[in-house]
């Protein structure tokens, strides 16, 4: 298994600091420790769990060769997902959620086509031949397309699960999963309600530490399940060099028999 899951580093991150109690979402109950000065904390044995179990599904996912698209558009968690999720070669949304980004994918992969299509333009010389005005509103619409959805031009298709840091925060991102029965991965602080996630890692959702504690394991267990795969891959691709041989020894065993069966019946007849 991936990095082993301390419950004394997730303290150290400040995992287990929940919301205020005034704030909770009581289907958050099962996950909660105790209550301190007027704050909820988390039960970290349980969060421990919990990576755990996600760790073996997004590890399974990525050794099938699917993507994981990791969403986070709050201040303090957007720079860490886009570290994490760029270092496991795994598409993520940092800026403001596109509408439509899963329920309206063919949409989105126009726009992202289109990015491709002006870069096209700038090597073949055709952008030279726009006007000035009209190169300088290209630019700006490949930054614009770039800021928003450069970080998924390689996500050819649906994504096979959807890890979320805040649930509160990109409810359009979950409402669109759930329409799609996309399996949904997320950070699930104490203030929210747990039951449309497939996959709940009860944590601090709002501290930078505490995010990229558990960001931390979880990319670790899909660069695991990565390079997995390609171990398979390498396999199967030396296979066939060896299997080979053993194939046309087989065929020529298999014409021999069937040659010495003839001679036995013309024997016979």
């Amino acid at each position: 298994m991936t990095n082993n899951i301390e419950v004394k580093d997730l303290l150290e991150a400040g995992v287990h600091f929940g919301h205020m109690t005034r704030k909770w979402d009581p289907n958050m109950a099962p996950y909660i420790y105790m209550e301190r000065n007027g704050i909820h904390i988390i039960n970290l044995y349980k969060t421990a769990a919990k990576i755990e179990e996600a760790n073996d599904a997004l590890k399974k996912i990525a050794a099938s060769g699917r993507k994981v698209l990791f969403v986070a558009t709050k201040k303090q968690a957007k720079d860490i997902v886009a570290e994490k999720a760029a270092a496991c070669n795994m598409p993520y949304i940092t800026e403001r959620w596109p509408g439509g980004m899963l329920t309206n994918f063919v949409t989105i992969r126009k726009a992202v086509k289109k990015m491709a299509t002006i870069d096209r333009m700038k090597k073949d010389g055709t952008f030279l031949t726009l006007s000035k005005k009209e190169r300088l509103q290209v630019d700006r619409l490949r930054a614009k397309l770039e800021k928003n959805l450069g970080s998924i031009s390689d996500m050819s298709r649906l994504p096979a699960a959807l890890f979320v840091v805040d649930i509160k925060a990109e409810h359009i991102a979950i409402k669109e999963a759930q329409k799609l029965n996309i399996p949904i991965f997320a950070m699930v602080d104490t203030n929210s309600d747990p039951r449309p996630i497939d996959f709940v890692i009860p944590s601090n959702d709002d501290a930078s530490k505490s995010i990229d504690k558990i960001l931390s394991h979880v990319t670790a267990a899909i660069i695991e399940g990565l390079s997995e795969r390609k171990t398979e891959k390498d396999e199967q691709d030396d296979a066939p060099k060896e299997a080979a041989p053993k194939k046309e020894v087989a065929e020529a065993k298999a014409t021999e028999e069937k040659a010495t069966e003839a001679k036995a019946t013309e024997i016979k007849e």
